[in-house]
């Protein structure tokens, strides 16, 4: 059956490719993209191709990336895609790109109805209704197999806001229960601040013990560079993101 949709999408996909010497370059320099089968590469390019049409990719502060650190963002965005659709990117717009650290002022009310308002060092950023905001140089630093990846950290906030505010909990897949992830989550989450607070060795980046929203975000970034380890630490936590990014990293 015809569906404008996909014309859309093979008219994209033909009309926009991602040339063959800055995709090989974008793969050149993220070593986790080794592990993926051709049919997942292909998926991926497709994925990142299609993200590049549809997302402005701009700098800040007088930086602006070239072509080829566009692809490299956008093939590490794609990642989340490689069994989700584009739709779930439908909430935002742009990716804006510093090219290094910097600085964000925040206003808050406290309890007592009473406005605050600090400045804040960041390397990367997530608006509800806003961009996704990346520092370039730790977007260099991601995608190479040692569990941290900025790009899938902040997709994975997006991720989480679909259904409101960041809390861990995005909106689930239809065979996905509320309550499997809940106690998948849950558990893995306190385990995390547990250990963070006895000064023990964690298995994830420390920061997943901040909040259950930046557990979440860095259980995803596990998912796609380390998910042998993601595994081993946290089993049911691996096997709820199996169901909501619909891929198996470990075949």
């Amino acid at each position: 059956m015809w569906s404008l949709r996909d014309w859309r999408r093979r008219r994209t996909l033909a009309r926009h490719p991602i040339p063959d010497d800055l995709w090989q370059g974008a793969c050149a320099h993220l070593p986790i993209l080794a592990a993926l089968t051709a049919e997942e590469q292909a998926r991926l390019r497709e994925q990142a191709t299609l993200l590049l049409a549809h997302k402005h990719i701009s700098g800040a502060d007088n930086f602006e990336p070239d072509d080829a650190m566009r692809v490299r963002i956008a093939t590490l965005a794609a990642l989340p895609l490689l069994g989700l659709d584009l739709d779930w990117y439908d909430n935002w717009h742009e990716i804006v790109v510093y090219p290094d650290t910097f600085v964000q002022e925040h206003e808050w009310e406290d309890e007592f109805g009473v406005m605050h308002r600090e400045r804040r060092e960041l390397d990367g950023e997530s608006w509800q209704q806003g961009p996704v905001v990346l520092a370039w140089h730790e977007v260099e630093a991601s995608g190479q197999g040692d569990g941290f990846n900025l790009v899938v950290h902040e997709i994975a906030h997006k991720l989480d806001m679909q259904n409101g505010d960041a809390n861990g909990h995005p909106p689930l897949q239809r065979n996905m229960r509320n309550s499997d992830w809940n106690a998948a989550f849950s558990a893995a989450y306190e385990d995390m601040v547990r250990r963070d607070e006895a000064g023990e060795e964690t298995a994830l980046d420390p920061y997943a013990a901040d909040a259950p929203e930046e557990f979440f975000a860095v259980a995803c970034e596990a998912f796609f560079e380390i998910p042998a380890q993601l595994r081993a630490a946290y089993p049911a936590v691996y096997e709820q993101l199996c169901q909501f990014f619909r891929r198996a990293p470990l075949r």
